[in-house]
């Protein structure tokens, strides 16, 4: 190894932080000490005024006492009564002629195991949503455009992005949530929160498909699934019945009335394929694959919907508890418990036990994260991190029109704080230089006018931030295969690893900041280090003078202020080798296409 190459390892962080992995999170340090930032109860716009979700709840109340008031008023008439009788909630046209009645084993334990995966889903997924607390309807993520937020807007004073000592960045934007409804509810604990929702998503998709495939090889689809028309005047004759509170009778055990095929048909059918199509169109290397950027698919779009798939299951569930409620709870028990159709009081006891465990679950998730945040980070990488991987494989060749380039991006990262880099900055980089060493035959260092006499290349692509937001740019530089060319890197090169002149976010007992990228992504034409955004030089929030574009990565991968670049055959010797300084310090992933 050169002594160039032992230098700039031995800026990383210390090899005895290892020790410290299995330590617990240290509230006042995390994420470079932010501080506690609460989020608000969430606000919607409606046309130029904000206004506070709480009031769905006595809207809601309202709603219910009319409709129950109109209801009871509806069976009063005749004519009423004889639609319920010719619509009496179900009807010989889609009722199932099953030979086998009730609710077999599989579809009990699947009924179980998809409430607790949904309980860690929905909970990080609003972990997740606290990191870059806006949602949109537009493909560029600028401030002041949002339709629902959980904190109030930017600062006006810290707009500018040419002041970048001051500029509101997306990790300021961030909040926490309470420990009990968050996961694990800490600030800008992303890293975390996508672990869980991730392993607990492949759990959740798992046991869907097996679901499909069991319900159509059964029978049990005919339940679910409307078969006619009836149906509609049928569900309208029980929502009638049910908010009259003059229930129509349960036959859960034989089939399900109207409503309920409604209600199980959006869920199963349409919310449930939804959740994961907009999961996925979240994901830099779809956008990049498919082009959906920018769009009627683009990444903010896909997270609204995704946040209404949300809002859909937790009402679903709600709802579907209650009904078991009040319809006849030991009756129904008896049915998804034991799986008979008689009234047993055991039924009840297996229930309470299930609760239970859901509750301990519950109430243990985020301590356990915040006690053992390695154990966490070795759970997502054994569940899901190869299959993540498999993602980095789409040809990232998608661009974008001039007209599609966002009017903002939002800044992130700490900004070096070293006095050589002001002075380097102040001397328009002519003293700044890029060292590049490693398993190379020809290790090299370009001074920046040497980067700049290289080939230009120029793309206008999609960043994706972790945290949520993202935009569109147009970036210019020299590929990465110009620099392979002039260094020659050895056969045993396997990663490439960037490193910044900015210390991590957590001090410079952290170390420098530094991300590693496969070997393979180096050699594609839109991975380049870019010096220009939108036909101006980087500016300094951006990553002056030079920062990298892997079109296939998260942003954080996307190392700023790039001073030096070393070719390894592993980064298991690099700081904590994780492969980056947000996968050492914040337990993110190495591989990060979606």
């Amino acid at each position: 190894m050169s002594d160039e190459a032992r230098d700039l390892e031995a800026r990383l962080a210390p090899p005895s932080s290892r020790d410290h992995r299995g330590d617990p999170i240290d509230r006042e340090k995390w994420a470079g000490g932010l501080p506690e930032v609460d989020a608000k109860i969430p606000q919607v716009r409606v046309g130029k005024r904000w206004v506070n979700v709480l009031w769905v709840i006595p809207i809601a109340i309202v709603g219910l006492l009319v409709m129950v008031a109109v209801c009871q008023q509806l069976r009063k008439y005749g004519w009423m009564d004889d639609f319920i009788d010719k619509y009496p909630g179900s009807s010989s046209s889609y009722v199932p002629n099953m030979s086998d009645a009730g609710f077999p084993w599989w579809l009990r334990w699947q009924h179980l195991f998809n409430l607790l995966f949904m309980m860690f889903i929905i909970r990080a997924g609003w972990q997740i949503l606290a990191d870059h607390p806006r949602l949109y309807l537009n493909a560029d993520s600028t401030p002041d455009s949002e339709w629902m937020r959980l904190r109030g807007p930017i600062p006006a004073d810290r707009r500018d992005q040419k002041n970048a000592r001051t500029i509101w960045t997306a990790k300021d934007d961030s909040t926490e949530l309470p420990k009990w409804l968050g996961l694990p509810g800490i600030r800008h604990s992303i890293g975390f929160a996508r672990w869980w929702h991730f392993s607990f998503d492949l759990l959740w998709v798992i046991n869907g498909v097996l679901f499909f495939v069991l319900i159509f090889a059964t029978g049990q689809w005919e339940r679910l699934v409307p078969t006619s028309l009836d149906v509609f005047p049928n569900a309208l004759s029980t929502m009638v019945q049910y908010g009259s509170l003059d229930f129509p009778q349960n036959e859960g055990w034989m089939y399900f009335n109207g409503l309920q095929i409604i209600a199980y048909f959006l869920t199963i059918f349409i919310a449930a394929p939804l959740a994961l199509i907009t999961g996925l169109l979240q994901a830099p290397t779809i956008a990049a694959k498919f082009g959906t950027g920018h769009g009627k698919l683009n990444r903010q779009v896909a997270r609204t919907v995704h946040f209404c798939v949300m809002l859909w299951m937790v009402f679903f569930i709600a709802v579907h508890t209650v009904m078991v409620w009040i319809t006849g709870l030991i009756g129904n028990l008896n049915h998804i418990t034991l799986g008979d159709n008689g009234d047993s009081w055991w039924a009840l006891v297996i229930y309470a036990v299930a609760m239970a465990l859901i509750v301990f679950l519950w109430a243990k998730a985020s301590p356990f994260t915040l006690k053992h945040p390695d154990k966490v980070q070795r759970m997502g990488k054994f569940m899901v991190g190869r299959i993540k991987g498999l993602m980095e494989w789409a040809d990232p060749g998608a661009e974008y029109k001039e007209e599609d380039i966002s009017p903002y991006l939002w800044p992130n990262g700490t900004l070096p704080e070293q006095n050589v880099f002001e002075e380097m900055k102040a001397d328009n980089w002519e003293k700044w230089s890029l060292e590049i060493t490693g398993l190379v035959e020809n290790p090299t260092t370009l001074s920046y006018q040497d980067v700049l006499d290289l080939p230009k290349s120029e793309q206008i692509t999609q960043h994706f931030c972790i945290q949520g937001w993202s935009g569109i740019a147009k970036w210019g530089g020299v590929r990465m295969e110009e620099i392979l060319r002039i260094v020659k890197p050895m056969p045993n090169a396997k990663w490439v690893v960037f490193y910044s002149f900015a210390w991590g976010a957590e001090g410079p007992e952290g170390g420098k900041y530094y991300d590693c990228h496969k070997m393979e992504h180096m050699h594609h034409e839109h991975t380049i280090l870019a010096y220009e955004m939108n036909g101006e030089p980087l500016l300094e929030a951006h990553g002056a003078p030079l920062r990298l574009r892997n079109e296939n990565e998260l942003g954080f991968k996307m190392v700023k202020w790039i001073n030096a670049i070393e070719f390894v055959e592993s980064f298991e010797h690099l700081g904590e080798g994780n492969g980056g300084f947000n996968e050492d310090h914040e337990y993110f992933g190495y591989r990060m296409p979606i």
